[in-house]
């Protein structure tokens, strides 16, 4: 048994020694953490989400700060959503950017640091059961690995960097992601740039049919049938042209992952949670943004 002095020795330690990030990494729920929580409108994810505790919520960390957050389905080895702040920015990629790998999906023991993704194939086998990892990716050339949170819409070295981490990706059909879904990331990236005044929050995801791509006669990674994105930003230019002013201070999009047929279509976020309803794995009440985006003193 500690005396009374231990105990309250080893609780003035603990202050000392606490930190926010050590919160973070695999959650129970994004809202009750520190900073992680900063990433999504209000501090409140989106609602109505059925799997329960079968999805991991992951606090991105990387070089123990918080980045974005993710939801992540663990059984199919995929995001659903990522959320994240948006950084104005000249649309630049990052080049030669490592990818990255989640230590805390395979183990709760482990860092809860994002880490460059290791060369040994022992580790890759120590991954799998909880993760994508990149030799999924091998034999698919008609699939690439498609960002939910995109470095372009980033601007800190470290923020570009973090967005490479292989549970950020999905499979996207190459044809959409360097044409309608490239172009639609860059048409956010330059509304956001002008007219959104204060933080601006975006949350991009995926539906999936249950495709899936296979390596060594097993399902490894879920393939996306739709990918959608919306952005919320309550303090955006009154004065700015209709046509944009339209399309605050909230909207989302939607478009098919596929080879055709695959336009990105921007809708209101209703029409967007509609859509959605039909698809995803959700219930009546589901809803992307808090209050649809409307601060409570409206």
């Amino acid at each position: 048994m500690r005396s009374t002095w231990q105990q309250s020795w080893y609780a003035v330690l603990s202050m000392f020694l606490w930190v926010p990030w050590a919160w973070c990494g695999v959650v129970e729920d994004f809202d009750h953490v520190e900073h992680c929580k900063d990433y999504i409108y209000m501090g409140i994810p989106p609602r109505g989400y059925l799997a329960g505790s079968n999805l991991k919520k992951i606090c991105q960390i990387l070089e123990d700060n918080p980045r974005f957050v993710t939801l992540y389905d663990p059984r199919r080895h995929m995001p659903l959503y990522s959320a994240y702040t948006f950084k104005r920015s000249d649309g630049e990629k990052s080049m030669d950017q490592p990818w990255m790998y989640e230590p805390q999906l395979a183990s709760s023991k482990s860092s809860s640091n994002m880490e460059v993704y290791p060369q040994s194939a022992q580790m890759h086998m120590r991954l799998m059961d909880s993760q994508a990892v990149l030799e999924d990716f091998t034999d698919v050339p008609q699939y690439v690995r498609g960002q939910l949170n995109p470095d372009q819409h980033q601007l800190e070295p470290l923020d570009k960097a973090a967005t490479y981490t292989l549970s950020n990706v999905v499979p996207q059909i190459r044809e959409f992601n360097t044409g309608p879904w490239a172009q639609h990331e860059d048409r956010i990236r330059r509304r956001l740039n002008n007219y959104c005044h204060g933080n601006a929050y975006v949350i991009t995801g995926v539906t999936a049919a249950g495709n899936m791509i296979r390596r060594d006669n097993q399902d490894r990674v879920g393939i996306p049938e739709y990918m959608w994105t919306a952005y919320c930003c309550p303090d955006y230019d009154h004065n700015a042209p209709y046509l944009e002013r339209y399309h605050f201070p909230v909207f989302g999009a939607y478009g098919l992952n596929n080879r055709v047929n695959n336009a990105v279509v921007e809708v209101p976020i209703k029409t967007l949670e509609t859509f959605l309803k039909g698809r995803l794995d959700v219930d009546k009440n589901y809803q992307i943004f808090y209050n649809d985006c409307v601060p409570d003193d409206m």
